[in-house]
């Protein structure tokens, strides 16, 4: 593999790894989407409104997702 190869799968394994984490705390998802949030907006990062709904309505639907494959495995 290239150099080039490695590093980039490195970092998409290390953003797919924070998702799942994020996805998967033991917090509720309406407060980590609120940190996440507060977080962005601390950094500088401005994004519309609507951009900030699409991103915590993703989340929410992929922690759905997660709780739903945790009850079928209970």
């Amino acid at each position: 593999m290239k150099p080039l190869h490695i590093i980039l799968s490195v970092i998409g394994g290390a953003i797919a790894g924070a998702a799942v984490g994020i996805l998967l705390a033991p917090e509720k998802g309406e407060k980590t989407r609120d940190e996440i949030s507060k977080y962005l907006k601390d950094k500088g990062v401005k994004l519309k409104e609507s951009t900030i709904d699409k991103i915590a309505k993703r989340i929410a639907a992929e922690e759905a997702i997660a709780e739903m494959i945790e009850s079928k495995e209970d």
